[in-house]
């Protein structure tokens, strides 16, 4: 991932991504931005496919279908350049309370983890904190071993967008 510039948003706002326990990944970075901007960011279909792909992964968002509610559900279906298979992501919305926490499911297999994700606004800033838990250890290091190792990269392009929006 290129280094970000010296006192651009990201160089100031670094992602720390924590393994906490077994089961439990923890990933917290500050956006220069207020949370109901934030929130919608993770929200609105529109917004989200705008950064949700890290761009160095060779991926391509073929759809993004969410009903942000509690109760709703979510589809997201990926394709690498080197399968012909799409992949699929979805699962369904816990718990949503607007501009302050999205829980979800992430149902394509038994190993899928429960994500929480909160939004603390401090004087126009918003502390962003993305809890997953795994229903085993293996299923933890799997995530760690793949795509977990992107969230710097998305939360950067995230940055990015709400540069835009603020």
């Amino acid at each position: 991932m290129p280094k970000a510039k010296e006192g651009s948003p990201a160089a100031m706002n670094r992602t720390a991504v924590e393994r906490k326990a077994d089961r439990e990944l923890v990933v917290t970075r500050t956006f220069n931005a207020p949370a109901h901007i934030v929130f919608e960011a993770w929200s609105k279909p529109e917004l989200f496919e705008r950064w949700w792909v890290p761009k160095s992964a060779g991926l391509s968002l073929l759809s993004c279908d969410m009903d942000v509610r509690t109760g709703g559900t979510y589809r997201l279906v990926f394709r690498h350049p080197a399968s012909d298979q799409p992949m699929a992501f979805f699962g369904k919305y816990r718990e949503v309370t607007p501009h302050k926490r999205i829980v979800w499911t992430n149902e394509e297999s038994d190993q899928g983890a429960v994500t929480t994700v909160t939004f603390e606004e401090d004087a126009g800033r918003t502390l962003v904190t993305l809890h997953e838990l795994y229903p085993t250890k293996a299923a933890l290091d799997e995530a760690l071993a793949g795509s977990a190792e992107a969230l710097p990269e998305q939360f950067a392009q995230l940055d990015e967008l709400l540069a835009g929006r603020s």
